[in-house]
């Protein structure tokens, strides 16, 4: 059975990544802080493990989990991560290290885990932002480790290529998620302390071409495509999941 790997998979855009797997028929281990969401459900193509992804040797557990389950690992998925707004001159040592080490080491561990035990022709997949592109008022940290973790798809998909691995990030814009939408409520996110969702309708209706924001079942769906054979000669990219906010 082919074999996935998804970091903050117990929620938000991770769980809907998991489901989407699951619902392809995949088996699923999914990693997180807490054994919570998807995580408490039963299902038969789904294992849990608790990882902190600043930790190298917890992304290996999952790899190990994975290989004693199914005994191969097929594509990994570096979803966990964390979003914060804060001015330039607010910014500590202390915030500075956690959002760089969520964000950028956490899919840098779990690229190196899964390039040493993927099979031939795996994929590592990383989620990124649409802030790996482009920056933006008062999210200077958040934007250095996406733009980080595109830097990091792109060198790796040259390294592991040989390998036949292939290595690619997908960019989403807003997704109305519980973490997203909480992140929108402080005082330096964009909405300024307005109301979000008056503040992602006029997004959406200045910033869209499809005038809407995407779902984390389409990101699901993006990560499947690049996740099959259907797309074996697609790797180093980063794409857009933007309903054409970004066009490239």
């Amino acid at each position: 059975m082919p074999t996935v790997i998804v970091t903050g998979g117990t929620q938000g855009i991770g769980a809907d990544i998991a489901r989407g797997f699951i619902e392809a028929g995949w088996a699923v281990v999914i990693g997180a802080r807490t054994q919570s969401g998807l995580a408490e459900e039963v299902h038969d193509q789904l294992k849990f493990a608790p990882l902190d992804v600043r930790v190298a040797q917890d992304h290996m557990r999952l790899v190990e989990l994975a290989l004693e389950w199914t005994g191969q690992l097929d594509c990994y998925v570096n979803c966990a991560g964390r979003s914060q707004w804060k001015g330039i001159d607010e910014i500590d040592n202390e915030f500075l290290e956690d959002i760089l080490d969520v964000n950028l080491k956490g899919a840098f561990w779990g690229c190196q885990a899964a390039s040493v035990r993927l099979t031939e022709g795996g994929s590592i997949i990383n989620i990124s932002s649409l802030a790996g592109k482009r920056g933006s008022a008062n999210n200077s940290a958040y934007c250095a480790a996406k733009f980080g973790v595109n830097g990091l798809t792109q060198s790796l998909a040259k390294e592991l290529g040989p390998q036949g691995i292939r290595v690619n990030a997908l960019c989403p814009v807003y997704v109305r998620t519980p973490g997203v939408m909480s992140a929108l409520l402080q005082p330096a996110a964009p909405p300024g302390g307005n109301s979000v969702d008056d503040y992602l309708e006029e997004f959406v209706a200045a910033n869209t071409a499809l005038r809407r924001l995407p779902t984390g079942s389409e990101i699901a769906n993006t990560c499947l495509f690049l996740a099959s054979s259907a797309s074996s000669a697609i790797t180093g990219q980063c794409i857009n999941v933007d309903c054409g906010v970004l066009p490239q």
